[in-house]
């Protein structure tokens, strides 16, 4: 799969410009805060139907505008898929495939599978537990639609839970049928979900660690786990469990929506006991790992977007990293940075054909 053009309008800083792309690597270089990161944001945002570093999709519209039109030609197989996402202040974002809108916007996800790499990454590491999840279930949610429609179900019954929690707290009352039913559905939606995960862990994390390896240079041990309450009892029973605990809180305070990852590096937590370089390496890792899961379940290459990422590695990881990307594994790539004359360097060394955009 491959992106031919793309076109933004108001997109950010851009007001308008329009790009015909490599079949392989395609490099922006500039200073910084001239765009460069925003063309790849607005091929994630074609792909997945948001911005990776901005949820709030107002915010995307150029300060002069009232609204931004991202249009893009991607080449999949045989055929050709024009995507169009647009936006105006006030109203809900509009995603077109082929000129026909999408009735939701969930329905678009899995079309056009993207991997993105970015020094915003770190928050994978540094935040609290819903960063990691989003990153489980961003990658699962790209091949299977039923993970993603269980997921947007269930947590559209745990907020209907928590209202009721506080109903119950504020109104000095309470009502167990009524908290069962709840209890039942998050049970219906959150089982599945958890088996997913695990059984997406389990085929994820060789995959991991063989990427770790190729980019360390074999010289270091890392893990990844997978942390569930459910490990140990279903769903309802957690409930039951803390029931008196969620009263208090006001929330639900157990369930899938506190599933976690962990991070180590030889039996230490990364975010503590890991260089810059070594998480770095980790967080690349992961998404090289994630690359390949979806290529596999995809059945196709997917995109692969390099965010400034060899800035803060040194030139044996970046090595490492170079070799990983060049051969027939990957397909086509969007790399930005910094340094002009660095990435020239680095995409001559892939022996690929490229395109290097200086914005």
């Amino acid at each position: 799969m491959l992106l031919k053009n793309l076109s933004l309008i108001n997109y950010k800083n851009f007001e308008s410009q329009s790009f015909d792309f490599d079949v392989k690597i395609n490099c922006f270089v500039g200073s910084n805060g001239i765009g460069k990161t925003n063309v790849l944001d607005a091929i994630y945002h074609l792909s997945l139907g948001k911005s990776y570093f901005n949820p709030i999709a107002s915010q995307n519209i150029n300060h002069e505008a009232d609204f931004f039109v991202i249009d893009g030609t991607f080449q999949k197989e045989d055929r050709e898929e024009k995507i169009v996402c647009s936006l105006k202040r006030g109203a809900k974002k509009i995603i077109k495939r082929n000129a026909k809108t999408y009735d939701r916007l969930s329905d678009h996800i899995g079309l056009l599978p993207l991997v993105m790499i970015s020094p915003a990454d770190s928050d994978l590491i540094v935040e609290g537990s819903e960063t990691r999840r989003k990153f489980i279930d961003g990658v699962i949610s790209q091949s299977d639609k039923t993970y993603l429609q269980d997921l947007i179900k269930y947590n559209k019954v745990l907020s209907q839970r928590n209202s009721l929690l506080k109903y119950f707290a504020v109104n000095q009352t309470f009502d167990a049928t009524t908290l069962t039913v709840y209890n039942d559905q998050l049970n219906e939606y959150g089982s599945p979900i958890f088996k997913k995960r695990k059984a997406f862990m389990e085929a994820f994390v060789p995959i991991f660690k063989e990427q770790y390896a190729a980019i360390s240079g074999g010289n270091e041990v890392v893990t990844l786990q997978y942390q569930s309450k459910l490990h140990d009892t279903d769903i309802v029973q957690l409930l039951e469990k803390n029931i008196d605990r969620d009263k208090a809180l006001q929330y639900t305070s157990v369930g899938i929506h506190k599933d976690d990852l962990s991070f180590k590096i030889t039996d230490y937590p990364i975010k503590k006991f890991g260089s810059q370089g070594q998480q770095k390496s980790f967080l690349i890792a992961l998404k090289f790992a994630q690359f390949h899961f979806i290529k596999a379940q995809a059945k196709t290459s997917p995109i692969l977007l390099l965010d400034d990422i060899f800035d803060k590695l040194d030139e044996n990881r970046v090595g490492h990293i170079i070799s990983l990307v060049d051969n027939e594994n990957f397909g086509q790539i969007f790399i930005s940075d910094t340094h002009a004359e660095r990435t020239e360097n680095i995409v001559k060394s892939i022996h690929q054909s490229y395109k290097i955009f200086k914005l």
